[in-house]
């Protein structure tokens, strides 16, 4: 494979996942971690992706601007979080997890909407702050600064005293048969939080995600009530997720 195409694949990737690991990587495209790393530093220098320890994220994920044009698939995410919107009610009490699809169901939230909203997510819990009827509660912990979400013991211990209606999260990788997925330990542990204290769990995933899996799995696919993604519900792309009890939207 050329450097070209080998750098376009990482760039893919780290896109479509936000994060990626050097060793998956490397495994995937069977080269060193070295010549993965020098790639990396490469679009790093370009301004294409953002190099981090062990790994690199998207310029998207790095910002919590909504007028970034870094945000991988902008429009289905925002047809993603359009529909999710139809769930919330007056008086409602939610959880919104952190990323960028999350972070667009944040900004599209009408003015007039009155409700609580609990997040972990410093950006979401920014977008929020601008609508004069939300009420907002952050999630405390350790910051994770590459996602700006907290993390650790004392956010999963302030989640599991608290009840939602709804969360609404996102995930690395979603599949029908191994269910929600990360590569990061410490995010799926928050995550199993998450949805431990919510009435339901709805999924906000782009379509591209479907059918992919990593190391951690955060939950199985039974565990989410809804699955929001940008395609028409009667997709054929979704009917390996018919099979389980999950109203897709």
């Amino acid at each position: 494979m050329l450097k070209e195409e080998r750098q376009q694949t990482i760039l893919s990737v780290v896109e479509l996942h936000n994060r990626i690991l050097l060793t998956d990587i490397a495994e995937s495209l069977d080269v060193s971690i070295d010549t993965i790393r020098r790639d990396v530093k490469e679009l790093d220098a370009e301004n294409k992706l953002k190099k981090v320890h062990g790994g690199a994220i998207s310029l998207g994920f790095t910002t919590n601007s909504v007028k970034n044009q870094n945000i991988y698939r902008l429009e289905q995410k925002t047809r993603i979080a359009e529909k999710a919107i139809t769930l919330l009610k007056d008086g409602s009490v939610i959880f919104v997890d952190g990323g960028t699809t999350c972070n667009e169901l944040a900004r599209l939230i009408p003015s007039n909407l009155d409700l609580t909203c609990f997040t972990h997510s410093i950006p979401v819990a920014m977008e929020l702050l601008a609508k004069p009827n939300v009420t907002v509660i952050l999630i405390g912990g350790q910051v994770s600064k590459e996602s700006q979400i907290s993390i650790g013991a004392n956010a999963i211990h302030n989640l599991s005293e608290i009840k939602v209606d709804y969360s609404f999260i996102g995930t690395g990788y979603v599949d029908s048969f191994y269910g929600l997925t990360e590569f990061d330990w410490d995010i799926v542990q928050v995550k199993k939080a998450i949805i431990k204290c919510s009435k339901k769990t709805v999924l906000l995933s782009i379509s591209e995600k479907l059918n992919s899996q990593h190391r951690y799995k955060s939950c199985d696919i039974n565990a989410i009530n809804t699955m929001i993604t940008e395609l028409e519900p009667e997709n054929e792309l979704l009917n390996s997720f018919r099979n389980h009890d999950i109203r897709i939207l």
